[in-house]
């Protein structure tokens, strides 16, 4: 087990938190510990303080067991409790370590938990081939062996196919209901995150959302690039538009690349 990085990220306050949890962590499974990996908008370089949580991979050798479950769910709600707003920002998944390399639907069963809530065991089916292409290309080791090693290439095509299951489902369920759009902030996370979609679609990998706006503003041409602009902004029924927009694209055939 290498040592742990002192200052992963750029905010002081997010390495404290990390700091905590490694500690505590490490207290609780010992041995059963095999890393610790950062992954998210933290790695891509697009967190937003106050608005972007802190995705975190712990890697296991088994899955916990009951009582080291229940320990991590108090770590859990104490860092929540001590240090806010970040405490609850966290969103873990405790991996075994023979689920790391490669996603399969037969084993992805394994704990996580979510800003704060309770830690639970679930079946990790969206998002898997993504969570591992962010975690090889863009993760940054904590604590353990180089995060590359452990994972193999992801195709582009399988990220493709993944982007489009998760797309969607997600935007399907905004077109039908958009009232989510109307809460503040919302709004310019979906369109960035169309945008990122979209780049994935074109070119097999992901990138951080600037990166994807930038690209998006040029390929998607003038009809989006105010909104893209402003994407912060509160424009529910442009924003709407674009959903309906992407949705086609996505109800298309599974593409190898998605041109503009």
């Amino acid at each position: 087990m290498t040592m742990p990085v002192a200052n992963p990220t750029p905010y002081a306050e997010v390495n404290v938190v990390l700091g905590e949890l490694l500690a505590g962590v490490q207290r609780i499974l010992g041995a059963d510990l095999r890393g610790m990996y950062l992954y998210g908008s933290l790695a891509l370089g697009d967190f937003t303080p106050h608005r972007s949580d802190i995705d975190v991979v712990v890697v296991t050798a088994e899955a916990p067991e009951d009582d080291q479950a229940a320990a991590l769910q108090v770590l859990h709600s104490d860092l929540a409790a001590r240090y806010v707003p970040w405490g609850a920002e966290l969103e873990v998944t405790y991996m075994p370590q023979r689920a790391l390399r490669r996603y399969d639907p037969a084993h992805a069963r394994y704990p996580s938990i979510q800003r704060g809530e309770t830690l639970v065991v679930e079946q990790h089916d969206s998002g898997g081939i993504i969570q591992r292409h962010v975690l090889r290309e863009h993760g940054i080791t904590l604590v353990g062996p180089p995060i590359r090693e452990q994972i193999d290439p992801i195709d582009p095509d399988d990220l493709r196919r993944d982007v489009l299951a998760i797309g969607r489902e997600w935007l399907a369920a905004l077109h039908a209901d958009p009232r989510p759009l109307r809460h503040q902030g919302y709004q310019g996370y979906v369109v960035m995150t169309i945008c990122r979609m979209l780049y994935t679609l074109q070119f097999g990998t992901v990138v951080s959302k600037p990166t994807a706006c930038r690209w998006a503003r040029e390929a998607l041409g003038p009809r989006w690039a105010p909104l893209i602009d402003r994407a912060l902004a509160e424009d529910l029924e442009e924003t709407r538009d674009l959903i309906a927009y992407t949705l086609d694209r996505l109800q298309a055939d599974d593409p190898p690349g998605a041109g503009p």
